[in-house]
């Protein structure tokens, strides 16, 4: 039987907002006030970026793991619809004494221990799980990207440099691996050159990824692509490139950045994009 939810509290004009770190949940936030909307951001303890209190009309900093008081503080403003964005490293579900340094509520250990129980813990599992239990507390989770769309990249070259034919090439050979790599929630980008994986992402994510493909391939020229997964939840975990991205590409000898259309967020993207173009990097949507 599907949940029925009592909406005769909800604010139409208000959105939640829950943040990570990164830029991310700055162009939400902005792009939810362009369309008139009032914005509630909860933050995720230490990651939001200090500004982003400054972009939002109401911000509370709140524990990690303690997802009551995340719904305490957008109901008492009677939301409903929320947003999550931004960056929770992966690293901090595998810290020494994780337990005590986050303190779980009583939802929290729900989500571990009765939402998840005899499914894979994969990243997938658990933020389902997760939305799942905002939803009991009337928190429901919406597309991310549905207020930032003009930052989601497009098909075909967007920098000024047109595709080599060897990367072509590598984009063919590459696309199935890392779709493959997503479906088995691995992780969303593979390095490639001249058709042989360089390097693959894991727990460390992408931009520690790129730095371990610019020590192994010292002659550079290499290949990112990143995707998304095959059944991609538009609520959380889309994939995200940005500024830093096109830096990093830049210092450890890649030369071009494979992107899914219409999938991926271009953070800032006329910026990012300015920026490729004077390091040499080619973007292109596949």
């Amino acid at each position: 039987m599907s949940e029925i939810r009592d909406t005769s509290y909800e604010a139409p004009d208000v959105l939640g907002l829950i943040a990570g770190e990164g830029r991310l949940p700055f162009l939400v936030a902005a792009g939810a006030k362009k369309a008139g909307l009032k914005v509630i951001c909860v933050g995720l303890a230490e990651t939001p970026e200090d500004g982003l209190v400054d972009e939002v009309d109401v911000f509370y900093r709140v524990a990690l793991a303690r997802p009551g008081a995340w719904i305490r503080k957008l109901r008492k403003h009677s939301i409903t619809r929320t947003i999550m964005v931004g960056r929770v490293s992966k690293g901090r579900l595998f810290t020494p004494w994780r337990i005590l340094r986050y303190l779980p509520d009583w939802r929290a250990f729900r989500i571990y221990y009765w939402r998840l129980r005899n499914k894979n813990k994969l990243t997938d599992s658990l933020l389902c799980a997760l939305a799942d239990e905002l939803a009991s507390g009337g928190i429901i989770l919406e597309n991310s990207i549905m207020y930032c769309k003009e930052h989601l990249a497009t098909a075909g070259a967007m920098t000024a440099d047109p595709l080599r034919p060897s990367v072509k090439g590598d984009i063919e050979f590459g696309w199935e691996i890392v779709k493959k790599l997503g479906e088995l929630d691995i992780g969303q980008a593979i390095a490639v050159k001249e058709k042989e994986v360089i390097a693959i992402e894991a727990i460390e994510g992408t931009a520690e990824m790129i730095k371990r493909a610019g020590k192994f391939c010292k002659s550079g020229g290499w290949t990112l692509i990143k995707a998304s997964k095959p059944q991609q939840d538009m609520r959380f975990d889309v994939p995200c490139v940005g500024p830093d991205t096109i830096r990093s590409l830049s210092e450890n000898g890649s030369k071009c950045l494979v992107v899914e259309t219409d999938k991926t967020i271009i953070i800032d993207k006329p910026e990012t994009i300015k920026l490729a173009n004077q390091l040499g990097i080619t973007i292109f949507g596949h």
